[in-house]
């Protein structure tokens, strides 16, 4: 079957770059438009980059000899989804107009996320939230990924929501810098340091999980309802974002009960043997000091959940740490699983 054409806007970001490396030989998608600003437009996503790459693998050879556009839905040459890794500044305005030139936009960034009817996807979560597509008014359709510290969580959460519900949930993140983008946070700030605050971060914290687990009913996303309090600190590691979750539930599980839930954990993409989806999707640690980003964070390809330390707590029922890999699971990864859960869904036929 012929591959599907898509771009990547923002293509010489940091997130811009992780989609170039993953899609790379991917079996569905082939990317032949690439945007970003008026410093990079006209020259080779190659020449552009000599000095700008910042993953350890090289430039894929298939990136290079493209040239980069402005981001302009006029020029996409018949590119049926783009991969939006956009600065918020910008985002917005730029998604609206390639959705409406009848492009499908799976975008990172937080401008609509919060739109009734647009999905915050995240694959093994909430599948059925496509479902409010029909009801965007523009020819292509916007979907986004939830923040990437919540991304982890929220999947840490599905199963036990479903089986057990939830009253209220604390979080507590531990963020990489690279979650800041390049170049990120100054040297002087953040070695051997922790900076407890992240601008925005603890309000989408706070929010997006409800809409992730919410449900659709005419039309329009209704968020759960359970309450959730959130502290997001900056630390000084390079990729992975550690978030120590405490959950009080309708009714109180057992451990065994727990464990079992996320053992058993299968959403869409890995009932569709999707070529992205982690399997399993949540693999439980049982050490004491897992998981870690050092050890632990290219579980299943950077896109598996790694949670741990799973013990009671004192004052809600539960408590353990979640570790996902910010840039792939939170970033591009999701969006590239995304874009597998639509094709399968025929939305490109």
């Amino acid at each position: 079957m012929e591959k599907i054409k898509v771009g990547v806007l923002g293509a010489t970001g940091s997130v811009g770059q992780r989609f170039i490396q993953l899609l790379e030989n991917h079996p569905y998608f082939t990317v032949t438009h690439l945007a970003a600003s008026e410093k990079s437009a006209g020259q080779t996503y190659g020449e552009v980059m000599k000095s700008r790459w910042k993953i350890s693998s090289d430039i894929p050879a298939y990136a290079k000899d493209i040239i980069i556009t402005l981001p302009n839905p006029e020029v996409t040459k018949g590119v049926q989804l783009v991969f939006s890794g956009l600065d918020a500044s910008i985002a917005g305005e730029v998604e609206t107009a390639y959705a409406e030139a009848g492009v499908m936009v799976l975008s990172n960034s937080k401008n609509h996320r919060m739109d009734s009817n647009v999905p915050i996807l995240s694959a093994e979560v909430n599948a059925h939230h496509l479902d409010v597509l029909q009801f965007q008014k523009t020819k292509g359709k916007i979907i986004t990924n939830s923040n990437c510290t919540i991304m982890g969580v929220t999947i840490s959460l599905k199963p036990l929501m479903d089986a057990f519900g939830l009253k209220s949930v604390m979080l507590f993140s531990m963020q990489a810098i690279s979650g800041a983008g390049y170049p990120g946070v100054p040297t002087m700030d953040i070695l051997g340091n922790v900076v407890p605050y992240i601008g925005g971060e603890e309000d989408k914290a706070e929010i997006e999980p409800q809409k992730c687990l919410g449900t659709v009913k005419d039309g329009i996303i209704q968020s759960a309802d359970f309450k959730i309090s959130a502290h997001c600190n900056r630390v000084p590691v390079f990729d992975g974002h550690t978030v120590c979750v405490s959950v009080s539930f309708d009714k109180k599980p057992k451990k065994e009960e727990i464990l079992k839930v996320w053992a058993d954990f299968q959403g869409e993409p890995q009932k569709l043997g999707l070529p992205f989806a982690p399997n399993p999707a949540i693999l439980y640690r049982e050490e004491n000091d897992r998981p870690q980003p050092r050890l632990d964070l290219e579980t299943g390809r950077g896109m598996t959940t790694v949670v741990g330390r799973l013990r009671e707590d004192p004052i809600l029922d539960w408590k353990w740490v979640v570790l996902s890999h910010n840039t792939i699971r939170g970033a591009a990864g999701a969006a590239i699983l995304n874009a597998e859960l639509l094709y399968k869904k025929g939305f490109f036929n």
